[in-house]
């Protein structure tokens, strides 16, 4: 029993230290995978958690190799950096060279 006492302590810290890491700088969510890992050494509900996440993942990962889903992100990416270099272009025309601060109306 005061080795799952420990074990749930330790996962709660690195789950808790990612948590964290969701809003500062450092890879939030594999760290709080890593405490999941480390929950599922002792616990059935954590390797339920960790089962799904993975099949979850396998999933994304599969709908992302999908050539249309490809063909569509490159056809919406492509839109979007033709739509930002259009503006980009109606800035520099109408303003030139000058930062958004410095203009003068």
């Amino acid at each position: 029993m005061s080795w799952q006492v420990g074990v749930f302590i330790v996962g709660l810290a690195v789950v808790g230290a990612g948590v964290a890491m969701l809003v500062l700088p450092g890879p939030g969510w594999l760290v709080i995978f890593g405490g999941m890992a480390i929950w599922a050494t002792e616990f059935v509900w954590a390797q339920l958690v960790l089962r799904w996440t993975k099949r979850k993942v396998t999933e994304a990962a599969q709908r992302a190799l999908d050539p249309k889903v490809r063909r569509r992100n490159m056809i919406l990416t492509a839109t979007g950096l033709v739509i930002v270099a259009v503006l980009v272009g109606i800035y520099l025309w109408k303003f030139g060279l000058a930062l958004p601060w410095n203009v003068d109306e």
